[in-house]
């Protein structure tokens, strides 16, 4: 299995950007498509959004569509999550995830590989 590492969390105001990274090591990243997810104190955790393996293609869910962007970088190992016009409900966890699925998945079970999670924080 890859293994991840995410960075980039970190406390923002209302209306501000923040970006998150994931670095993996490990097998080949470019044979996983990559997923992020979210979660907030006594919800469960929450598709974000989806990455495949060569980049490009992107699924995201509802509530960050507009807002948010995945990209990836396969020469560097690495899939970012650039966060845009942030609001307080995007306050939770967020953890990069990796799949072997031959496509994206919004399941969380559906992925093999989590990282440690990274904490981000919306303040009004």
């Amino acid at each position: 299995q890859v293994q991840l590492v995410e960075s980039g969390g970190g406390l923002v105001q209302v209306g501000g950007s923040l970006r998150l990274s994931c670095a993996a090591s490990g097998r080949t990243f470019n044979n996983y498509v990559m997923g992020w997810f979210r979660q907030a104190p006594g919800k469960e955790r929450g598709f974000v959004g989806a990455i495949s393996r060569n980049g490009a293609n992107k699924y995201y869910g509802d509530s960050v569509k507009g807002r948010f962007t995945i990209t990836r970088d396969n020469a560097k190992n690495t899939v970012t999550l650039q966060m845009n016009r942030l609001k307080p409900e995007d306050t939770a966890v967020y953890y990069c995830a990796a799949t072997t699925a031959w496509a994206w998945k919004i399941a969380p079970a559906e992925y093999q590989s989590w990282g440690q999670g990274t904490q981000v924080t919306v303040s009004s």
